[in-house]
């Protein structure tokens, strides 16, 4: 995705010229490199970018102020190529940052043993399963762990520059460049990655899957682990040990995700009442609504419909 660097290199050239406007020098030197034999970046979306240089033009023993590094890269031969350069650059670099998937390139190259770092929601298993040395944050936007430092998806990149901005040259000159960008220079109330959580299925065919299918469909109805336990004739310490064994998860947390997700849907499709979406996902009131969307996604159920709502028609269209 192109707009990640072409993204954040504008942020930082923004940076630079209302520093130059008041008399001030730059701050940033942009060098966007690729690993590629030739400077042509193809983009997802069709276009091109030109990059400054290849990566195996940089030398990685010089020293540098800030690497970034965007995307996780589309081959194994080229994620060790840049894992090696990282490996040997990041020592003389004063920190070092990763946009997306590039935290498993930060991983690769052993930046982010014992560190805490975060990378997009979908990658999250991945890193936390391929390098358990990592202390993986599954909900911040970036998460800086002394000199190094990592973000969620693309967007969550620019966040990230905006808080090296800010470290780099104070409040004021990054919410300067926040404004001009008409973004927030932090998200909203501790905003987190609003993923989807997958849930489990078991692959097994059974009472288990059975009671899986039931379950989402009687979502308002009494699903402790008696009456689960109960619908599949067995004892309610055994189901839990049977249902944690095949999904990979407790039947408690299947169903507050089930729940959860279920609510998102209502919040994003209808224009039902808070309590009237709390009573039909089985998570009771408003208020224990609320509770659950603050503690998965540090948002409001209100707020979360606001960003996310099917967007309703106005009166214009319908005339």
């Amino acid at each position: 995705m192109l707009f990640e660097s072409t993204g954040i290199a504008d942020l930082l050239q923004w940076a630079n010229r209302f520093l130059t406007d008041s008399g001030g020098d730059i701050a940033y030197q942009v060098t966007i490199a690729t690993t590629q034999s030739h400077h042509v970046v193809h983009g997802y979306s069709g276009l091109k970018l030109l990059a400054n240089t290849r990566l195996i033009d940089l030398d990685p023993t010089i020293k540098r102020h800030t690497i970034m590094v965007t995307g996780r890269g589309g081959i194994e031969q080229e994620r060790s190529i840049i894992a090696d350069w990282l490996s040997l650059a990041a020592p003389n670099a004063i920190r070092t940052a990763s946009i997306c998937g590039g935290a498993l390139l930060l991983a690769q190259a052993g930046l982010l043993e014992h560190r805490k770092a975060t990378t997009h929601w979908r990658l999250i298993n991945l890193l936390a399963e391929q390098y358990p040395n990592v202390s993986v944050e599954r909900g911040p936007m970036f998460v800086q762990d002394g000199p190094v430092w990592t973000s969620a998806g693309v967007t969550a990149g620019f966040d990230l520059t905006l808080a090296m901005i800010e470290q780099d040259c104070g409040y004021h000159l990054a919410r300067d460049v926040a404004q001009e960008m008409v973004m927030f220079l932090r998200c909203p109330g501790g905003q987190a990655q609003f993923s989807r959580y997958r849930l489990p299925e078991t692959p097994e065919l059974g009472p288990i899957r059975d009671l899986q299918i039931w379950i989402q469909e009687h979502l308002n109805h009494d699903l402790s682990i008696e009456r689960l336990a109960d619908r599949v004739s067995m004892s309610p310490r055994n189901f839990a040990r049977v249902f944690s064994k095949q999904t990979g998860i407790t039947p408690a947390k299947y169903i507050e995700e089930i729940r959860l997700n279920a609510a998102r849907d209502k919040l994003e499709q209808s224009m039902d009442r808070l309590e009237r979406i709390a009573q039909d996902t089985g998570l009771g009131n408003s208020l224990n609504l609320r509770r659950v969307f603050e503690r998965h996604l540090q948002v409001t159920p209100k707020a979360y419909r606001e960003r996310f709502a099917i967007r309703q028609p106005s009166a214009e269209n319908l005339s």
